[in-house]
């Protein structure tokens, strides 16, 4: 074949290259013999199919095949020759390997003995440049386009989504919007600016507690708020207050005003008294279960009220039973801690604390906060030995009315009966009511405005 000698190993081309020469021009002189053969053979029969196609004499023409088929044979020959030359020459500058036995040229073709320096210096150059491919881009301005990038179709969902969110939350606001202004609380709260005088602070924490509650219907237990001051502070004028902004609100059927002197004067019935009001509970709450609305218990007098029906009560507010038991709200107004309350007044009216409320641009409110600060530990202590139902209220004081304020519940009373508001005669009026020794500037009331309608009636 004519790349046997391809099979040569360094240990052979170290024997001589005259025998790698002799090999070669044998094998290239069988196969020029072989071709030859062929090309007489293959003379022969096409002279003989013309001899029997055409029976003239063969001519010129098959003497011009035959010597090109020679020149063609001569030439492969020269090229093969120079080709194992040149292989030859290059296995015998590498130098044979030391402690390589000489061996005699395989007739099969293998391998053994070739360095990847031979084989790589064998394969022809212009091979390798035509393995190698040029990368054409398309000539607009010599610039080559981005990529474009694909669009995530998650990126839809995920805006979707969001907008959905949205839209819920949005819908949660003015549901609840909705459920507030049902109660009209920016009406009750101008009403009791008006009318309620000296207790701004306690107006507007238990403002503060109405429209949390309010904010939902849902909820895990009762509102319950319990007002302390002493008396003639506005507890009872409060109440009536609230009673009556809930009755336009929610219906006369959902509002109880509780009186304990008027409802059970006697303590032999206070059992009948609690089971009887438990019931009227019950009643009034299923009702407003049905209704999607919020009832509201008004007790006054509260430091009149039986054991036996403070059980019951507790009962309501501290267990946990349906749903309906647990939206409704409790108001209780008493005197209890008005002591505390009277005399954390008097001393403290001087204090630096004090003084800084009072300085402040609200002051009902800065002495409202720090009263509640300061009072309502005291007051949670002294109730809890009472009964272990104020322990679940949140406890309100109503701090004490000073001079002034007793002069506008003056007016507002003659206003009221008709009477020409003479500041004059408000002052003799107001000058007839009993007030507590002077302290810190300040001259408050012992009854407060309880005697005002009195007064007024005597006009």
């Amino acid at each position: 074949m004519p790349f046997s000698s391809l099979q040569m190993s360094d240990q052979d081309s170290s024997t001589s290259a005259s025998q790698t020469e002799g090999e070669v021009e044998e094998e290239v002189e069988g196969e020029v013999e072989g071709e030859m053969d062929g090309e007489m053979k293959g003379g022969g029969e096409e002279e003989e199919g013309e001899k029997h196609r055409d029976s003239p004499a063969p001519g010129l023409s098959s003497f011009s095949t035959s010597l090109s088929a020679v020149m063609r044979i001569k030439q492969k020959y020269r090229a093969m020759k120079k080709r194992r030359q040149d292989l030859a020459l290059g296995l015998a500058a590498d130098g044979p390997l030391t402690g390589a036995p000489p061996r005699s040229s395989p007739k099969i073709f293998t391998f053994d003995g070739l360095t990847p320096s031979s084989l790589s210096s064998s394969v022809p150059q212009w091979n390798k440049r035509r393995k190698r491919k040029r990368v054409l881009y398309p000539n607009r301005g010599g610039c080559r386009a981005p990529p474009k990038q694909e669009r995530s179709r998650a990126k839809y969902c995920l805006v979707l989504l969001c907008a959905i969110v949205f839209i819920q939350v949005y819908n949660a606001i003015e549901n609840l919007d909705d459920h507030v202004l049902r109660y009209d609380l920016d009406g009750l709260e101008k009403t009791l600016r008006r009318e309620v005088f000296g207790q701004q602070g306690a107006v507007e924490g238990l403002l503060s507690h109405l429209k949390d509650y309010l904010s939902t219907y849902v909820h895990n237990k009762p509102l319950v708020v319990s007002l302390h001051g002493p008396s003639g502070v506005g507890k009872s004028h409060l109440g009536r207050l609230l009673a009556g902004h809930f009755r336009s609100v929610v219906g006369e059927t959902l509002v109880l005003q509780y009186y304990v002197l008027h409802h059970c004067p006697q303590e032999a019935d206070a059992l009948q008294c609690a089971g009887d009001l438990a019931a009227l509970i019950a009643q009034m709450v299923e009702r407003a279960e049905e209704e999607e609305k919020i009832p509201l218990f008004i007790f006054d007098e509260a430091e009149h009220m039986h054991g036996e029906i403070l059980d019951a009560l507790l009962q309501l507010v501290a267990s946990k039973q349906s749903n309906e038991y647990l939206n409704a709200i409790y108001l209780f107004l008493s005197n209890l801690g008005h002591t505390h309350i009277t005399k954390h007044m008097l001393y403290n009216s001087s204090s630096n604390s004090m003084a800084a409320a009072a300085s402040s641009s609200s002051s009902s409110s800065g002495r409202h906060s720090h009263l509640v600060k300061e009072l309502t530990p005291i007051l949670r202590s002294t109730l809890a030995k009472l009964h272990p139902l104020w322990t679940e209220a949140d406890v309100l004081p109503l701090g004490l009315l000073e001079k002034g304020h007793v002069m506008e519940c003056f007016l507002d009373e003659m206003t009221r009966e008709g009477f020409y508001p003479d500041h004059t005669n408000i002052e003799r009026l107001a000058g007839e009511i009993e007030y507590y020794p002077e302290a810190g500037g300040h001259q408050y009331s012992q009854t407060g405005c309880k005697q005002v309608v009195a007064k007024v009636n005597l006009l």
